[in-house]
């Protein structure tokens, strides 16, 4: 039987708050290997590419992702190599630390705890992450493009930060009026349309 969890919206306080690391033998417990699959449930159901322990109310530093092929089937060509966006297996992160970061891009970011909005976010366009697997296994990540943004769009849920504390806020809209004005537009468009309004 599948166990779905409550995905937690923002005003939360479990959000806002740094998560605590797990230790190896934490990890390989039967209750952190149960929350595991149960967060990759969530995450399928959703649906959405990536799903932190904060969000199901669990103040620990483990996050579940993957970006699945059928995702990106009604994704525009062009849209797909201007985002770098390819499909990732499922796997897990704890513990992560970024230790590199080059570049940057700037796209439309959502987040499962962010229901029904969206905003242009910049974000770090290769990183490179150092975590345990869900074996307590040392591993590093070498990402760039889409992979890499939903790395870092997870490791903030970790650390208490949502994409709303990096939007450009001027972008911040529902889905709906996403989809209705702006999907088709480059980011560099809707940046042009929507510019930062000038402080006085």
């Amino acid at each position: 039987m599948r166990t779905i969890l409550k995905i937690f919206q923002t005003g939360e306080p479990v959000l806002r708050q740094r998560a605590r690391e797990l230790t190896a033998e934490q990890i390989r417990s039967q209750e952190i290997q149960h929350l595991i699959e149960w967060m990759r449930e969530t995450m399928y159901e959703a649906p959405g590419v990536g799903l932190a322990a904060p969000q199901v109310g669990l103040s620990l530093q483990l996050a579940v992702i993957e970006d699945k092929p059928e995702y990106l089937r009604d994704v525009a060509e062009s849209v797909l190599k201007e985002r770098e966006r390819k499909p990732v297996p499922f796997h897990v992160i704890i513990n992560p630390k970024i230790t590199q970061q080059e570049g940057e891009a700037e796209f439309f970011e959502g987040c499962l705890s962010v229901s029904g909005f969206t905003a242009i976010v910049p974000r770090a366009r290769s990183i490179t992450v150092h975590c345990l697997d869900h074996k307590a296994n040392q591993r590093t990540i070498e990402a760039r493009g889409w992979y890499a943004r939903i790395l870092q769009h997870e490791i903030d849920h970790l650390h208490g930060t949502l994409y709303l504390d990096r939007m450009h806020s001027s972008t911040f809209m529902t889905l709906d009026n996403y989809n209705r004005h702006w999907k088709e537009k480059p980011v560099s468009e809707v940046l042009k349309l929507l510019p930062a309004p000038r402080l006085r």
